[in-house]
Formats: structure tokens, sequence, C-alpha cells
């Protein structure tokens, strides 16, 4: 359980140092983009990140760095999955919500609202309340059927949501996020079912469709985070997220593949996780009018330049 617990704090940490770079990176890109094209080719019809706007998000410094960061956290977060229930380890992750606060502050200039602080303090301790409640991890196999279902959600999840959020522009922050956060509990879930891993066997692990689907949900969710950096809050696309990749991996985790409490903590591990995915969405809802400061606005500023 502790080296569970550690690994799952390191991906935390790992995670949120990335997502400040990636935005800082993102932006940057955004705002030389417009320079460059006069606001023309950096943004869709829909007031969106274009396609070349953020592939030249993705090769600054800063992107590439953060990109290696939620590399690293997704090699700790993988074997999270495998030492702790899923409803803990999901949830400790998405805890990098805190680190992404605090560095956005010193690295995009970002002033935290009153409630924001507090959403972040309900969240620490909602995470203190799992990791006290939290029992034994469940099952790590399941049904082939359940390999395949994974991944037809998943791709329909990323190519149905990347449509979506081009459409949307610059409302597109926190759907984004969300989005992006789905696709990053369909990860956690096919890390804990892979076939082909203990023992290692690389044939069954080639022939799993859970393997696709992890790689599917972390491409696509990456992809889906940067747009989100691109056009709102970094904290309010980070804390929709946390929703994304907490609530639907805890419930698998619980229904499926037997993750459970300790004995007689049952009511504080449902308390903790309500209380965890509630203060995210507090912090995605009192943060979600800082796109207009640090979004797409910038690209905006610089074309009228």
């Amino acid at each position: 359980m502790f080296i569970g617990l550690a690994t799952a704090v390191a991906a935390s940490v790992c995670y949120g140092t990335g997502s400040v770079l990636q935005a800082v990176g993102a932006r940057r890109s955004a705002r030389e983009e417009a320079a460059r094209a006069g606001g023309a080719s950096a943004v869709t019809q829909h007031g969106g990140p274009s396609l070349a706007s953020t592939a030249k998000a993705a090769v600054t410094w800063e992107f590439i760095l953060g990109t290696v960061l939620d590399f690293v956290g997704f090699m700790l977060g993988a074997l999270a999955a495998r030492l702790l229930p899923l409803f803990l380890s999901q949830t400790i992750i998405s805890a990098n919500l805190v680190i992404t606060a605090l560095l956005s502050v010193r690295l995009l200039g970002l002033r935290l609202k009153g409630m924001e602080w507090a959403s972040i303090g309900v969240l620490c301790g909602a995470l203190v309340m799992l990791a006290v409640a939290a029992g034994p991890e469940g099952e790590h196999h399941a049904a082939r059927a359940v390999h395949w279902w994974l991944l037809a959600v998943t791709v329909l999840l990323i190519a149905g949501g990347s449509l979506l959020v081009r459409r949307l522009g610059r409302g597109a922050a926190v759907v984004a996020g969300l989005l992006s956060g789905l696709g990053f509990g369909a990860l956690g879930v096919g890390v804990r079912i892979l076939d082909g891993v203990e023992p290692f066997d690389l044939v069954r692990l080639l022939a799993d469709p859970a393997l696709y689907a992890v790689l599917v949900g972390g491409l696509g969710g990456m992809y889906l985070h940067t747009v989100a950096l691109q056009v709102g809050s970094v904290n309010a696309a980070t804390a929709a997220l946390v929703v994304g990749e907490t609530v639907v991996p805890g419930v698998v985790g619980v229904l499926w593949l037997g993750d459970s409490a300790r004995a007689g903590l049952g009511w504080l591990a449902v308390f903790g996780f309500v209380l965890a995915v509630a203060s995210a969405v507090g912090v995605a809802w009192f943060g979600e009018d800082e796109g207009a400061l640090h979004g797409v606005e910038p690209q905006q500023e610089a074309a009228r330049a």
C-alpha cells in the first residue's frame, strides 16, 4: 500500500508540473502564431485554436518538457493503478490540480480566488479520507468483451470529442478538459486489466484490445488537454480533467473489478470520493472566467498589435 501511495503522489506531482509547463508553451505559441499570421490562422472559425497552432505549441521547449513529465507521470500512474484501488489511485493522481494551481500562480501570473483556495483545501482533506478508508485493490482481470468495449468507447470518446471541442471554440476549455480526463480514465482502467503483464507475455499483451485503449486514451487525452490549455483557464481545464479521470475509473473499479474500502469505512470512502469530485468541480466553476484573461484572448491582442 505504501509503495502504491508514494507512486501515485509522484505521478500527481509530474502531471501537475507538466500541465503548467504545457500551458506556458501553448499560450506562448498561440501569441506568436497570431502575431505572425495576423490572427487569421491562429484560430478556427469558431474561435478555437487551429491545428497549426496546436501543433506548434507541441514543439515549444516548455511543452516538450511538460510532455516528458507527463510520460513519467503516466508510468508511475500505471504502476499505482495496479497497486491501489482505482478510486484511490486515480483520485490521488488527480490531486495534481493542487500542484497546477500553485505553479500557475508563479509561472502564469494567475491570482486564485478565495473559493478556489477553499476548494483545493477541501480536495486535500478528501484525499486523506480516501487514503484512510481504502482497502486492498480488487481483480486485475476482466472478460475479453470488457476489453473490446473499453477500446470502442475510448475511440468514440476521443474522435467525437475532438470534433466537438473544435466547434465549441473558446467555450471548449472545460469540455475539452473533461473529455481528456475521461481519456486518461480509460487509460487507468486499461492498465489495470491488461493481459500479459503478470507474468509478462508480449504476444498476449499486443493482442489485448485494452492496450490500444490505453494508447488512444493517453494520446487523445493529451491532445484534448492541449486544446483546453490554449483556450481557457489552466485550473478550470485541469479541474474538469480531474472529474473525468476520477469518477468513471472509480465506479468501474468498485462495480466490476472488486475494489473496496476497509471494513466499516465504506461510508468514509464514499464521502471522501464525493467530496473530492465536488471540490474539483468547485475549482472549475470559480476559475472558469480566467480564460478571458489568459486563454485565446492573447491571440487576439497580438493580432491587433
